[in-house]
């Protein structure tokens, strides 16, 4: 498999993730956000995450969107068929971004 592809299970489900030259082109069309500036609030996320703050100030600090939008934005790169953000997370009872995210850290790192 290359290395710009990911497969995760979620949810008792195999799901593809992907990035392209296009995921930021993709990312901007569907959100209207650009993608790297979207990726300059992981860093401040990980000095918050580091940070000597309580566990609940940490959380406050968290845009749960952004991670949801990334990981649709990469599934999408893979399959195209798959549909609209809400829509497609609804097709999952559980979507563990604790477990997620560190496994598409790979794919935010090749997308730079």
């Amino acid at each position: 498999m290359s290395n710009n592809i990911k497969v995760i299970e979620i949810d008792g489900k195999q799901v593809e993730f992907k990035v392209t030259a296009a995921t930021p082109l993709r990312y901007k069309e569907q959100f209207g956000k650009d993608y790297f500036q979207e990726l300059s609030k992981l860093r401040i996320l990980q000095k918050t995450l580091k940070s000597k703050k309580s566990d609940s100030e940490k959380l406050a600090n968290v845009d749960f969107e952004l991670f949801y939008n990334i990981a649709w934005v990469f599934a999408k790169t893979a399959n195209k068929s798959i549909s609209e953000p809400i829509e497609w997370l609804d097709g999952f009872n559980v979507f563990p971004m604790a477990e997620i995210i560190p496994q598409l850290q790979e794919l935010i790192a090749i997308s730079i």
